[in-house]
């Protein structure tokens, strides 16, 4: 879902410089291996992470996976980043993701939201490829 947003709105990945923040087998780890298949320059950032801002703020596009609510602030953005919120928190009974969305999102060229994002987009590949292995084996 995170790629094939990136690709509807036609962000190159080729030679940018992405940081994912989580490492885990779901999201993490098969996305930094996807956006390197990409030729992306990949950065995977987690909990024992040291100078984690400095990281972020050198990202041509940030990818936010790890589900704690808006660990991702202003201050750890340039100007111009793509900005992708795969997190979801549940707060009051409303999914909310790791990014402030409100504060960073001026800062950004792209910015996908919580809820509506990353999830729609994820539902609708996996729907896809049961259609094609279905259509595959049949």
């Amino acid at each position: 879902g995170i790629l094939r947003l990136l690709d509807e709105y036609k962000i190159d990945l080729k030679g940018k410089h992405v940081v994912v923040v989580g490492r885990s087998n779901i999201v993490g780890k098969p996305v930094s291996q996807m956006l390197l298949n990409k030729n992306a320059t990949v950065t995977v950032c987690h909990s024992h992470t040291q100078n984690l801002v400095e990281i972020t703020k050198t990202a041509d596009i940030l990818i936010s996976a790890v589900g704690v609510l808006e660990i991702i602030k202003k201050d750890m953005i340039k100007p111009g980043c793509v900005v992708v919120d795969v997190g979801t928190n549940k707060v009051n009974g409303k999914t909310r993701g790791d990014v402030d969305f409100a504060n960073v999102a001026e800062l950004t060229s792209y910015i996908s939201p919580v809820p509506g994002g990353i999830g729609p987009m994820t539902i609708a590949c996996l729907m896809e490829n049961t259609y094609e292995l279905f259509r595959l084996t049949h």
